[in-house]
């Protein structure tokens, strides 16, 4: 036996209010993409990513400048959109990923979202199925007063349904828009729509393998990739460029980065499955040194290295590696030429330049610091959103004794990294050792406006 209520009871208006709570808490949660996976940041990956995404963006008549495509460690066939200008790539899809023009396409998808402003638009979407659940709920409510209990609650659950519907309709239609303005960039950039067709067939066979029915999309948020399919390829065949063969050297540089972001991120057992010792190609040789290193043989990731630097001595990326091994394998000193050579052939990339500074700063040489400092500073004013550039240039700070602008460091660091209220006591003792008026005071006085506000918000929250 289950406890009921009195078939004429009215529910009370805290249970209305829970009821609808939770009812609007499930749309704002379907509508919202997780964002607690790790960034992956790494030079390779984001200069291809600038570089092959460029003339869809441009296509797309958005400012390159402002659109930036990241990648995130998460072993789904994912890529989204969420706030500002940002692509979201999941490194599941780089890695299953045939070919650099399929990955175009799913950038081209996504900026289909961006330009048509569909995550401002989504409170559309929600607005109109919340409306559908509180007139169900008036309705519900006033059918269980008047004594049908049952007829209440089914009003209530055929709300609820019909609510869903309206919101799962309306994410189908932005998926289909942004499908065909994706096709429109590839077209205009003249790029390609095999990538895209293809990718869509790799998702149409998850589903198959998924079983997840063919025969209706009603409650799916997108279309079902066959629908997709069956769609496009009208639009893509006829294109001039459909038959515009990739570009290689795009292609050589995708499977280099598909590459060791598979030996970064798969457990070694399997990257040495899918690149096996047999396999003597830079890609191979590239996802084994990963693999060796992330399994602590640094001489075995270091025989890779060599092989990689045999083939192309003066690549920065390969540089860049060696130097990287040799600093988390406890040699720093020996790491700072080969991470030299890569800043200065990388045109003082700013994620290797913070990995030069590292190795500079873990040789415990005094006379490294002014190298170390300088190279920071650089590499900050190139890319703020680099939490590890402020921490190491707050050491460097810290060792030469010049306390406010540590302190200044650390409260850039801690403002990126969300915590208010260490990034606002930061901030005020960065001033308090700081001369007014300079660019560094006025840099502290802005991070404790900004943190002060928030923590004042927050606090203002709890009660």
């Amino acid at each position: 036996m289950t406890g009921q209520s009195a078939p004429n009871a009215l529910p009370g208006s805290r249970t209305l209010l829970r009821l609808l709570a939770v009812l609007l808490c499930s749309f704002a949660l379907m509508a919202r993409p997780a964002l607690a996976q790790q960034i992956l940041r790494d030079a390779e990956t984001e200069a291809l990513f600038n570089d092959i995404s460029r003339p869809l963006i441009t296509a797309a008549k958005l400012d390159p400048k402002n659109v930036q495509v990241l990648l995130i460690n998460d072993p789904e066939i994912n890529a989204f959109v969420a706030g500002g200008q940002y692509v979201w790539m999941h490194s599941g899809l780089i890695a299953s990923a045939d070919d650099v023009n399929q990955v175009q396409g799913v950038i081209a998808h996504e900026l289909g979202h961006i330009e048509g402003g569909h995550i401002i638009r989504s409170a559309e979407g929600m607005k109109a199925a919340t409306g559908i659940t509180l007139l169900s709920l008036v309705l519900g409510a006033a059918a269980i007063a008047a004594g049908g209990g049952e007829a209440g609650m089914g009003i209530m659950a055929a709300g609820q349904q019909a609510a869903m519907g309206k919101y799962l309709a309306f994410s189908r239609t932005q998926e289909s828009s942004a499908d065909l303005a994706g096709a429109r960039y590839l077209s205009a950039a003249g790029l390609s729509g095999k990538g895209s067709l293809a990718f869509f067939k790799k998702l149409q066979n998850l589903e198959y393998r998924l079983a997840i029915p063919q025969d209706d999309s009603y409650a799916r948020t997108h279309p079902l990739s066959g629908e997709r399919i069956a769609v496009l390829r009208e639009v893509y065949e006829p294109d001039p460029a459909w038959n515009k063969p990739v570009d290689p050297q795009l292609e050589a540089r995708f499977e280099r980065v598909k590459a060791k972001l598979v030996g970064f991120v798969s457990d070694p057992t399997r990257t040495l499955q899918v690149y096996p010792e047999s396999d003597q190609t830079i890609p191979a040789h590239y996802a084994r040194a990963y693999a060796w290193h992330k399994s602590a043989y640094p001489d075995k990731a270091m025989q890779e290295v060599r092989a990689l630097l045999a083939a192309q001595p003066h690549d920065p990326y390969f540089l860049e590696l060696e130097g990287q091994i040799l600093l988390e394998s406890g040699r720093p000193a020996e790491a700072i030429a080969p991470l030299r050579e890569a800043v200065a052939r990388s045109n003082n990339q700013p994620l290797i330049a913070v990995l030069l500074g590292h190795a500079l700063i873990a040789s415990e040489d005094d006379n490294n610091f002014k190298e170390a400092e300088q190279v920071l500073r650089t590499a900050v004013a190139r890319d703020r959103e680099n939490p590890f550039a402020w921490y190491q240039l707050g050491v460097v700070y810290e060792r030469r004794g010049d306390t406010p602008r540590a302190a200044l460091a650390t409260a850039e660091r801690y403002q990126m990294q969300g915590n208010d209220q260490l990034a606002l006591l930061n901030a005020d003792q960065a001033m308090q050792g700081l001369k007014e008026g300079t660019t560094d005071w006025l840099r502290a006085q802005d991070i404790a406006m900004v943190s002060r506000s928030a923590v004042e918000g927050n606090r203002k929250k709890r009660r």
